[in-house]
């Protein structure tokens, strides 16, 4: 097994990354991007990095909404990793302690930080988010605050899942749902999936899951109490009343950021249910509400995710969620730019594929 200073050695001497030099122009490249290890910091080998759709989003379009690539970025964010240096001042961490890291780093005397709302702070700086470079690299330098060790039976695969799955858990958060609610999940993408996952976790009886992609519906139905709904063969409404007795559904957990989905959300929804808006839509989407109003629904919407890590984390560990099923591709980091080429296809079945930096373990 590699010693902290072979592993520092190595990430020291490959300095190559994934650069998304502009809109559709994707490099493996040698890339100088030195980071200064402060007090309360660790250094962290990248072992394994999922291709999230912004990532995708970026490649493909150049932009998300007002975050602009105007210069060659790092991409990835959801990660795992080896602790090879830590700054004088950190007491939670060693060097060999494997780890994954919230990759959101607020302005800690920023108002929405105090408040105790550090993922709305508007000064946070979010890896691979324009100007922010990413971690498909060797290595970066994170706050100790924001990197989580693992526990010895959690997976750098299942760690690096652990970013989507805060969006689903901090989704199920929000919802306040209750043990025993159905719940309905749009999108059965890889936040859809780990929001199924949440939701199951929170002690909901049943979930109805909805997509257009028969072979990832098979995979929610393994999940657990999911039965599903190919949306482009069925009504969801109607199937979800039918699977109720007429009553709908408690919790609505809108994932695919559809405009037509957005727009019928509360014909699902029980009277005093809740409806959580997750996935992002790329264009403006409005909803009727008059039709929330007679049914009195909350709705609540996320931005990302606060206070959660390590709660997903423990998760993990002791078996409440098991993200395996939801891995289905794996490639090693010489064939990042084919991984991206492929995702950007949004091929049928995929649902997260992962990058491996080429680490031992």
């Amino acid at each position: 097994m590699s010693t902290m200073s072979d592993l520092n050695s190595s990430t020291q001497s490959d300095r190559r990354a994934l650069v998304l030099e502009g809109k559709d122009r994707l490099t493996l490249r040698d890339y100088d991007l030195p980071e200064t290890l402060g007090d309360h910091d660790v250094r962290i080998a990248i072992h394994t990095v999922g291709i999230c759709g912004s990532d995708v989003h970026y490649y493909t379009h150049g932009a998300i909404g007002p975050f602009v690539v105007r210069e060659p970025m790092i991409l990835g964010h959801e990660a795992s990793g080896i602790v090879t240096e830590v700054g004088a001042g950190v007491t939670t961490l060693k060097p060999g302690d494997r780890v994954c890291m919230e990759p959101g780093v607020p302005d800690p005397n920023g108002r929405a930080t105090r408040l105790g709302l550090y993922n709305l702070d508007p000064a946070v700086q979010f890896w691979a988010t324009p100007p922010v470079h990413g971690v498909l690299r060797p290595s970066v330098v994170h706050p100790e605050a924001f990197t989580f060790k693992l526990p010895d039976n959690v997976s750098f695969a299942a760690a690096a899942m652990v970013e989507p799955l805060a969006v689903g858990v901090h989704a199920v958060t929000k919802a306040k749902a209750a043990p025993g609610n159905v719940a309905v999940v749009i999108g059965a993408g890889p936040i859809g999936l780990v929001t199924v996952l949440a939701a199951l976790a929170g002690g909901c009886a049943h979930v109805i899951v909805s997509d257009v992609d028969d072979t990832k519906l098979e995979i929610a139905r393994k999940l657990g109490s999911v039965s599903t709904v190919n949306v482009a063969r069925e009504n969801l409404a109607e199937v979800v009343k039918a699977r109720t007795e007429g009553w709908g559904a408690d919790v609505i957990y809108e994932c695919a950021g559809s405009e037509k989905a957005i727009a019928g959300i509360f014909e699902p929804l029980c009277p005093g249910g809740v409806v959580v808006f997750v996935g992002i839509p790329l264009h403006p989407a409005s909803y009727d509400v008059s039709a929330a109003m007679v049914k009195e629904a909350r709705v609540e919407h996320v931005f990302r995710y606060a206070h959660v890590f390590p709660r997903c984390v423990a998760m993990l560990a002791s078996g409440a969620v098991d993200v395996s099923p939801l891995i289905t591709r794996t490639f090693p980091f010489e064939k990042s730019v084919e991984a991206f080429k492929l995702a950007a296809t949004s091929p049928k079945g995929e649902v997260k594929m992962q990058i491996e930096m080429g680490l031992p373990g």
